[in-house]
């Protein structure tokens, strides 16, 4: 993983810091989520009446699972801070689902430093504008403001 000063990232603010590896969008995938979702409609999960009864031929991923791969795709994407111990999930200001991810879709998502910030707790608060790409489709899955924190490393410091 590679790491980042946080004056360093300063610099980057308003350019991409990082693209994620293409990732194959798999029934399977779909299944699982549904499963823990609940969200078993049949756009999702019935691949025989998806191809007939929609315009996608076949299912589509649930937006929200989509959303939830940027957990990952940041992580392998995005250089860490130096001096941060681990980043939480702060929000999202503008989330956009634009186009379907279709079931052996690949996809990818490109994130640009909006903004960064250091609170005086010295958590860093950053904000991603990103773009989660489909394979061959020049509509965007996705794309949104995503805001993040990354927690200052406390270890070696009185409890």
């Amino acid at each position: 993983m590679m790491m980042i000063s946080i004056d360093a990232a300063r610099e980057l603010v308003g350019q991409e810091v990082g693209v994620s590896e293409w990732r194959m969008v798999t029934q399977d995938m779909i299944d699982k989520f549904a499963d823990a979702t609940d969200d078993h409609q049949f756009i999702h999960t019935d691949p025989e009446r998806a191809a007939k009864e929609t315009p996608y031929g076949g299912t589509i991923a649930h937006g929200f699972l989509t959303l939830s791969l940027l957990s990952t795709m940041v992580f392998e994407a995005v250089p860490r801070l130096e001096g941060t111990s681990m980043g939480v999930n702060f929000g999202f200001d503008k989330i956009r689902f634009l186009n379907p991810v279709k079931c052996g879709a690949r996809i990818r998502t490109r994130f640009h430093l909006a903004e960064l910030r250091v609170r005086p707790s010295g958590i860093v608060e950053i904000h991603y504008d990103l773009a989660m790409e489909i394979e061959n489709s020049v509509k965007p899955a996705i794309t949104a403001r995503w805001l993040t924190l990354a927690m200052p490393d406390r270890t070696g410091e009185d409890a």
